[in-house]
């Protein structure tokens, strides 16, 4: 089982970050999919998107701004992540949750000018 996180890097506050993440070696359409975020420590969630795509929930702290979105058919979910705040700086991981639970190995975002 691989889920494989890419996309992070710096950004500057008020820009956008892309993160995708490439799931490998279960059945990707079977699982709820998840971000998380770890800033010290603890993770919290970001956003999620049910099986088919269409049931998206997100964080207060990042409403109208980070949009969730998966494609069961290149077995991604991505990030998409505008106006961006020093605060949003973490380390993101990949989440597949369903009759197991998988994680990625987290891919660091960092807002600052």
């Amino acid at each position: 089982v691989q889920l494989v996180e890419s996309g992070g890097g710096l950004a500057q506050p008020g820009g956008s970050l892309r993160l995708s993440c490439t799931a490998a070696g279960f059945t990707f359409s079977s699982y709820d999919m998840r971000w998380f975020r770890r800033r010290g420590e603890g993770r919290e969630l970001v956003a999620s998107v049910g099986i088919i795509g269409g049931d998206t929930r997100y964080a207060d702290f990042v409403k109208g701004r980070f949009t969730i979105s998966r494609d069961n058919t290149q077995k991604t979910v991505d990030l998409q992540m505008n106006a961006l705040k020093p605060e949003d700086t973490a380390v993101y991981y990949c989440n597949a949750y369903g009759p197991d639970t998988y994680w990625g190995q987290g891919t660091q975002v960092t807002v600052s000018s």
